[in-house]
């Protein structure tokens, strides 16, 4: 494995985020901060193919069998595709922050393997809205779905960038966080967020309205997780994989709503 000093090549991080960041199975050649940086820039890649793979499964279903059946599977395959890491990390954070208590036993509270109650009503809320969401876009129509679920996807890789800036510290040693921590400038993680609105907003082509209020929620979803962000350094005094994993779901969720607001 390379050194951290070593300036790593954009195949290494695009291997250390499709390795860390889904279920696909990558060889991740390099586990360092230069290549967490390249992989956090990346990140909106990995949401464009898995948010293709649970795009196209919710649209089958939804063809054949309903929007809101639709929308459930395809909420259930983002989760299958990344291990349910994200909501996983939803869910910590939502006990960490709803403790109430100082930094370091917020931080303890979230490493538990246990799920509390703040955790439950989080994910229960998140899904429910998701689902909801995408139900009334596949009500709409198949594709007006299918782009929904990929918007939303995207964006949740995108906040991946943001929550790695380099003025953002990790709140403690180890784990994910720690790698990739402080490791994206703010012009990459502009850059990452542009292409993966820009490669969103492609795909709407076809629909002069879509072309313009994808990247547009896109962006939005962004915000919200800025704001999640924002506050949870405020709190813990830095990221972990947790907030990371966070701020993609409010992301994601945040897109959506968005979404369904624009019409």
């Amino acid at each position: 494995m390379a050194g951290g000093g070593e300036r790593a090549t954009w195949g290494e991080g695009l291997r250390f985020a499709f390795g860390t960041l889904s279920v696909l199975r990558v060889r991740v050649e390099r586990w360092d901060r230069a290549a967490g940086a390249r992989a956090m820039t990346a990140a909106p890649v990995v949401g464009v193919v898995l948010g293709a793979v649970a795009a196209g499964a919710g649209a089958l279903v939804a063809w054949r069998a309903g929007g809101l059946l639709g929308a459930v599977t395809a909420v259930g395959a983002l989760a299958a595709l990344t291990r349910g890491l994200h909501l996983d990390g939803l869910a910590d954070v939502a006990d960490g922050l709803g403790s109430g208590k100082p930094a370091e036993d917020a931080l303890r509270i979230m490493k538990q393997s246990d799920i509390g109650p703040f955790g439950v009503l989080t994910l229960l809320l998140v899904l429910l809205a998701q689902v909801a969401a995408l139900a009334g876009q596949f009500g709409h129509s198949v594709p007006r779905g299918a782009l929904a679920v990929l918007a939303s996807a995207v964006a949740a890789r995108c906040a991946l960038g943001w929550g790695c800036l380099r003025s953002v510290p990790a709140a403690r040693p180890g784990g994910l966080g720690a790698v990739v921590a402080s490791t994206v400038t703010p012009a990459g993680a502009a850059a990452g967020t542009a292409l993966g609105a820009l490669a969103v907003a492609a795909t709407g082509l076809f629909d002069g309205w879509s072309a313009l209020r994808l990247p547009l929620a896109v962006v939005l979803g962004v915000g919200c997780a800025r704001l999640l962000l924002g506050r949870c350094v405020r709190r813990f005094g830095g990221i972990t994989g947790d907030v990371l994993g966070a701020t993609a779901e409010t992301a994601a969720t945040g897109t959506l709503f968005a979404l369904a607001l624009l019409g």
